[in-house]
């Protein structure tokens, strides 16, 4: 735990290189929402280091076997998980990725390559250096991580063509960032995604629960990919429960919605564009739906396969919203915030993917590992 012990006696260096970014992204006007992302406190760095020692402590995912099977000429195969090899990991703001993201390479057998946004650039040099100061004083390399700190924007480019250095890349942050990425790299890329996340308040919903699943999901840090972005409400309940929610939440959110939502409580029209919005901001956009299949029809078109959740006590709605919502992680009757490496028991992720691939949802440990066969034979040869 030497690196956890060099960020715990730096941490008042790191926090005072955070309030060099924090200052300077205030000036140029980035809202308060990010600014969170952004901000580091001493809370902040004891949940970084209790995710990386929650890491040290799960199971080393190398070299472990999940298949053994003999050959009729008795060869016996295993697959086995090796390291990926060098990762590259580019993301904006946020400079708890810096630690999640090393912590999780090292463990993982993997050499980790950061290139952080400008807005985090003294944040990120702060952490890294405390990282390498505790490298230097265990038995592993400095070299195991390195920053890119240049700010230049050719540096991305330059980095997505390095494929005989760089066997995976993963960016993490907005829109922009990541079809920026999987449009340009020549590397192998896991495309965490946008999260224009949805709850559902069915008809036969607990008022109690729906209150505060919303409450929580867009509220407690709205400029996370993981928070709501909209609401659906059956129009059975409608009338009742979005002026509970706005007395709940109004003074606090603004509500963009349809034309039933706006004759119920204090709303802003929405437009076509509100639905697609990921706002990362304290604005929701709300629709009353005729049916649960409206419901279904509204994610379908407008969600970005991140997370989804359900309010309801109709089992058979429950069920079908599991089984036929295409996304990354859906819930029955809980908040979104909880897709989320250290909430989901893995310490920490790379960020969430939204692919149909090995790795879905938060990408931890066991996503970052390959696999090779190994035979162990006694002479045999293919006839």
């Amino acid at each position: 735990m030497c690196v956890a012990e060099s960020i715990r006696a730096r941490e008042a260096s790191i926090l005072a290189a955070n309030r060099t970014d924090v200052e300077a992204a205030r000036r140029r006007g980035m809202k308060e929402s990010l600014i969170d992302r952004l901000s580091l406190s001493e809370k902040r760095i004891e949940e970084m280091l209790s995710g990386l020692k929650e890491i040290v402590s799960l199971p080393d995912p190398v070299w472990r076997s999940s298949e053994v099977f003999s050959l009729s000429n008795g060869l016996t195969i295993q697959k086995m998980t090796v390291p990926l090899g060098v990762i590259a990991i580019i993301y904006e703001s946020r400079p708890n990725v810096t630690v999640d993201a090393f912590s999780l390479a090292l463990k993982s057998g993997n050499c980790i390559f950061l290139r952080g946004s400008s807005s985090a650039v003294n944040s990120n040099k702060a952490l890294v250096a405390a990282i390498k100061e505790g490298l230097a004083a265990s038995s592993v390399s400095e070299a195991v991580i390195e920053l890119a700190d240049s700010e230049s924007h050719d540096e991305v480019r330059t980095l997505l063509s390095l494929r005989q250095y760089i066997d995976l890349v993963i960016p993490r942050g907005g829109k922009d960032l990541i079809d920026f990425v999987v449009e340009n790299s020549r590397i192998p890329t896991i495309e965490t995604g946008v999260g224009n996340c949805h709850v559902f308040v069915d008809s036969s919903a607990d008022f109690k629960k729906a209150l505060d699943i919303v409450e929580n999901a867009k509220t407690q840090r709205p400029g996370v990919c993981n928070a709501i972005e909209s609401l659906l409400v059956h129009v059975d309940i409608a009338q009742e429960f979005l002026p509970g929610l706005y007395e709940r939440i109004g003074g606090r959110v603004e509500f963009r919605g349809c034309e039933r939502t706006v004759a119920i409580i204090p709303a802003k029209p929405a437009t076509e564009e509100d639905w697609a919005t990921e706002y990362l901001d304290y604005i929701l956009a709300v629709r009353v739906v005729d049916s649960f299949e409206d419901a279904l029809s509204h994610i379908e078109r407008y969600g970005t396969r991140h997370s989804e959740a359900i309010v309801t006590e109709d089992y058979e709605h429950a069920m079908a919203f599991v089984r036929r919502v295409d996304a990354a992680a859906v819930y029955v009757n809980a908040s979104t915030r909880f897709t989320d490496g250290g909430q989901m028991g893995f310490g920490a992720e790379m960020g969430i993917s939204t692919q149909k691939i090995h790795a879905r949802g938060p990408v931890g440990l066991s996503q970052l590992v390959s696999v090779k066969y190994v035979g162990f034979g006694n002479g045999q040869v293919r006839e």
